[in-house]
């Protein structure tokens, strides 16, 4: 497969059967291995996502800077989406982040604003918005986004064509929630309640 660039190959992640518990369940466990995106995780979709429906509404344009408040793979995902497009992106996190986070988004070309370890999250999203509304830097806004859980009605397309309806319960961690809510409202469509 050839692709113009590593946004395109962003989805269509595999699906891998978990034989060793099939002796102890009645049911196949199956895993979507998002780690198969090119950032590393399923947040690689809502990232690409929101900043094409920014950029399809006009609200970002090129020359823009993007800034997020970020302590995980959201921010990576916005970095290598950045990264391709040509945006400038700074991302605002507590100081405590890890190094390993912080050199992976240095990496890809972005730059990091520190805000003190005791104002937490909170901390970061405040300063993110201020800088945002102060230097008119784009906000992304993955907490509050509705693009975050759109992009997951194509990873309900691609679950519902690699299941059908044989499928009895999804599981998977939260961060803003984005993923579970997205994921529920699209796969509703597809599966019989």
């Amino acid at each position: 497969m050839k692709f113009d660039n590593v946004l395109q190959t962003v989805g269509r992640t595999p699906v891998v059967r978990l034989n060793s518990f099939t002796g102890y369940l009645a049911h196949e466990l199956w895993v979507k291995l998002e780690s198969f995106n090119p950032a590393g995780s399923v947040k690689d979709r809502p990232a690409l996502n929101m900043i094409e429906d920014a950029e399809q509404r006009g609200t970002l344009n090129p020359g823009d800077t993007i800034i997020e408040p970020t302590s995980g793979n959201t921010g990576i995902g916005l970095a290598m989406v950045a990264a391709v497009k040509g945006y400038r992106a700074i991302f605002v996190m507590s100081e405590d982040m890890s190094v390993e986070r912080k050199q992976i988004l240095l990496a890809y070309g972005a730059e990091l604003v520190l805000t003190p370890a005791d104002k937490g999250t909170v901390g970061a999203i405040e300063e993110a918005r201020r800088l945002s509304e102060e230097k008119g830097y784009f906000f992304v806004g993955q907490h509050y986004n509705p693009a975050n859980p759109a992009a997951h009605e194509i990873t309900a397309n691609e679950i519902y064509e690699d299941f059908g309806e044989k499928l009895d319960a999804i599981v998977c961690t939260t961060g803003t929630g984005g993923t579970i809510s997205g994921l529920s409202t699209h796969l509703k469509t597809g599966f019989p309640i």
